[in-house]
């Protein structure tokens, strides 16, 4: 009778209901307390269905091979040589194992090199397209040449421009008094719609003011731009663009244009005088430099261009790494802002183009206005109905000012006193009093408009509305 566990005679022999097989006690017992089962044919086994069985003391002999000193030397040879085996073999696993780990460590690290040095050929491939020669597949200069960026630097008459306006803005801004005749809270708490023009342009997006406050320059999306005389209150002047208007801004008496044909326009009296092209995307802002010497755009292909207003050249590119939404010079000219689709505003030097800040605007800007003051600027970001009033001191923001709907443009006054916010809920201005450090709503009106611009003395605003009309806001 033999244990059908063990294989060896049981000194406690039970029988299994179950398969009626023979079992050493104990280590039934153990099995059944561990899987509950008949070791056997698999079915479910209790202790209560094991019967003892009963059988003769008999005291087994010793094998054969046992019984002498040769004997038992023999086994222990063989033993010892079942561990040296074993040992041999275990030392051949180890050394298979150590050589697939080293094989798995050094592929790793090619790979790790591999990546590192894609990620350097990338980046040298970024500084490559900020210096290479833009060909005229992206548009062309007045002339007709291809445009070539001539390095990193600026011209030393540039620079020098740029340095002497810097210094008179400086000195002088914080000693500039209000002009007379200003308008105060109080006139600009009786504004009220005074004009509508009919849809001159449908689908136009930005406005410009003149410096006379006289007339108004925008376009649409059907490639044609006009200067609206607000006096005479007509049309004067068509500019052909070709495509869709996206930027426009006054550089004294000539209207500069920005198109979705990633050019920039120059009109003088009607006539175009200059393109600049550069973008392989729509421009999205242009901006000109205080000394007006200098005009920067920025676009949808993460670049953004200076330009020499006396040569219509391109003197410094830099690619970032965003679509770039709006741009703007800071009111002394040494720094140039930029807000992308990703959140963030670049601050760059305007004499070098080295990236000084980043700031974190916590969504996509829409768009960047400077107060006269140099220390504040106004930032409204997408699917917000606030605007953002940021202190360049301190790289933050100061005051968070509710306007009651989605905000696409803002714009501040001369004086840096008042901010007008548009958006299609309507236009409001808000009024910071320097004596209390306050900020107040003087007026909002139900005029939804795509961007704003004040009048002269901020007696007026006109407000670009959605069909490309003009709403004018005054007193009545």
């Amino acid at each position: 009778m033999l244990c059908a566990i063990s294989g060896e005679a049981p000194q406690q022999p039970v029988a299994s209901r179950k398969s009626g097989n023979v079992f050493e006690r104990r280590l039934i017992e153990t099995h059944i307390a561990e899987h509950h089962t008949d070791p056997v044919n698999g079915e479910e086994l209790h202790v209560e269905d094991l019967i003892e069985l009963q059988s003769p003391r008999v005291v087994a002999p010793r094998p054969p091979h046992l019984t002498s000193i040769p004997s038992l030397l023999r086994a222990f040879q063989t033993e010892w040589d079942a561990v040296a085996l074993e040992s041999f073999t275990l030392k051949q696993q180890l050394a298979q194992t150590r050589q697939e780990l080293s094989t798995a460590l050094y592929q790793n690290d090619a790979a790790t090199r591999v990546i590192a040095r894609l990620a350097l050929e990338r980046d040298h491939a970024r500084n490559a397209l900020a210096q290479i020669t833009v060909s005229a597949g992206a548009g062309a200069v007045g002339n007709g040449e291809a445009m070539e960026v001539d390095g990193q630097s600026l011209p030393a008459e540039l620079l020098a421009k740029i340095e002497e306006t810097h210094q008179h803005l400086y000195s002088t801004r914080k000693k500039r008094p209000i002009p007379d005749g200003w308008a105060t809270a109080e006139d600009i708490a009786a504004f009220d719609v005074t004009s509508t023009t009919d849809a001159l342009y449908p689908g136009s997006s930005a406005i410009a003011i003149n410096e006379s406050g006289e007339q108004a320059l925008f376009g649409g999306v059907d490639g044609v731009a006009g200067v609206y005389d607000i006096s005479e209150q007509k049309v004067v002047q068509v500019l052909k663009c070709g495509t869709p208007v996206t930027a426009s801004f006054w550089w004294g008496s000539r209207a500069v244009v920005a198109t979705a044909a990633g050019v920039v326009k120059i009109f003088e009296d009607g006539n175009e005088i200059a393109e600049l092209g550069s973008h392989s995307g729509p421009v999205t802002s242009i901006a000109l430099h205080p000394s007006g010497a200098m005009l920067a755009s920025a676009g949808t292909d993460k670049r953004w261009f200076f330009y020499d207003l006396a040569t219509f050249k391109p003197v410094l590119q830099i690619y970032t790494e965003a679509d770039i939404t709006c741009c703007s010079f800071h009111v002394d000219g040494m720094m140039f802002f930029t807000g992308s689709s990703d959140g963030h505003i670049r601050v760059y030097d305007v004499k070098s183009g080295d990236s000084m800040v980043t700031l974190d605007a916590q969504a996509p800007v829409k768009t960047i206005a400077f107060s006269e003051t140099g220390v504040w600027f106004a930032v409204a970001t997408r699917d917000t109905s606030s605007v953002s009033i940021w202190d360049l001191r301190k790289q933050a923001v100061i005051k968070v000012l509710e306007v009651g709907g989605p905000v696409d443009s803002v714009r501040f006054d001369y004086t840096g006193q008042f901010l007008a916010a548009a958006g299609p809920g309507g236009v409001a201005v808000q009024h910071y009093t320097k004596s209390s450090k306050s900020w107040s709503e003087p007026v909002r009106k139900a005029v939804a408009a795509k961007a704003v611009a004040w009048g002269a003395t901020a007696s007026s605003l006109v407000a670009l509305t959605p069909e490309g009309a003009l709403s004018f806001l005054g007193a009545a």
